[in-house]
């Protein structure tokens, strides 16, 4: 990997950009914390009101899921864009 492929920045930045990736960590694992805790309630309401019926908490499971894993692959998807990366977008808009 040649220098212009890595992110420039100074200690600072870098600082920065570690917090803000703990931070969407962190509210990562909050949202999943609150995705699993209301689940577990509609799943027990679902049960208590007629489980013999349709599992109809799948409406609520599904796609709130798709935004669970959605926040995940944001919160841990690997590096920043690198600075040749920004520049070729850059370029390309130009």
């Amino acid at each position: 990997m040649t220098d212009d492929m890595r992110p420039v920045g100074s200690d600072e930045d870098l600082r920065l950009r570690a917090v803000r990736r703990l931070k969407k960590k962190h509210d990562f694992y909050a949202h999943l914390l609150v995705y699993v805790l209301m689940n577990a309630f509609v799943v027990v309401v679902w049960a208590m009101t007629g489980a013999d019926s349709f599992f109809w908490p799948i409406f609520l499971i599904v796609p709130w899921g798709i935004g669970v894993v959605m926040n995940g692959w944001e919160a841990f998807r690997g590096e920043d864009f690198t600075e040749a990366q920004v520049r070729r977008e850059m370029d390309r808009l130009a």
